[in-house]
């Protein structure tokens, strides 16, 4: 099989993933998280799934939010830094869950530290990303300076 445009071959399909998409930003939002940690996620989560595309516009646009440079070159690496708050740290360590799918199931982020609200919020962002991942690396976005 060639590389095939998911977003071309199936345009309405592709729109639907934005309706989610944007109601899986608006549901962190409303959780209390901020876009600035959704980006965050995003920007682990495309790290994990090796999205070339994802990590370029994520970061530009945490960038755009005010993230700085030193969090983003140590969010490889955040459990071992201390950049990110308990509350940043859960979120991270529950996307990451939500996207190796570990099994037996890892709860070491469930601390308390998100509220039930908050954890759903996450998990369908990390639900989301993790399409738009698939979406691009499979589509073979171009990735170029």
């Amino acid at each position: 099989m060639s590389s095939v445009n998911l977003s071309k071959q199936h345009p309405d399909v592709y729109k639907q993933l934005l309706v989610l998409s944007g109601q899986a930003d608006t549901a962190v939002e409303a959780s209390g998280l901020g876009p600035r940690l959704g980006d965050l996620v995003k920007i682990r989560i495309s790290q994990l799934n090796g999205c070339a595309f994802c990590l370029r516009m994520h970061t530009r646009d945490a960038i755009a939010k005010g993230e700085t440079s030193d969090r983003l070159a140590v969010i490889a690496a955040w459990w071992e830094s201390q950049y990110f708050d308990a509350q940043e740290r859960a979120a991270l360590a529950l996307a990451e869950q939500v996207t190796r799918l570990t099994v037996p199931e890892s709860r070491a982020w469930d601390d308390g530290t998100l509220s039930d609200e908050q954890a759903s919020a996450v998990s369908w962002l990390a639900v989301v990303m993790n399409a738009w991942n698939r979406v691009a690396i499979t589509s073979h976005y171009p990735v170029a300076p």
